[in-house]
């Protein structure tokens, strides 16, 4: 199944982070906080601006994006857990 987000929504996927701690502990699951980089799997057209003109947003398909941690809403799609979030809740985008 595809999903066209609206306006200026992202559709996004966590990209997990390593479950190893600094000093080379192995963290489980339980311990470990929600990624907040993912990659944007879909983009809506833009917000609709008050003069009836659409502002593009900023962020491509593709790109590896930051954002907060609370971010969002968690939906489930497939079987696979996906993230929708506006674009004014993305932080910046991950270049390189």
């Amino acid at each position: 199944m595809n999903i066209r987000p609206l306006h200026d929504r992202v559709v996004v996927r966590r990209i997990e982070e390593d479950a190893m701690s600094a000093g080379g502990i192995v963290l489980p699951d339980t311990a470990s906080e929600k990624p907040s980089q993912g990659e944007v799997l879909a983009v809506g057209p833009g917000k609709v601006e008050d003069d009836g003109s659409r502002r593009v947003p900023d962020v491509n398909v593709g790109d590896k994006i930051i954002f907060g941690q609370y971010a969002g809403s968690t939906v489930k799609i497939d079987g696979e857990e996906l993230l929708i979030l506006q674009e004014s809740e993305i932080f910046g985008v991950l270049e390189g």
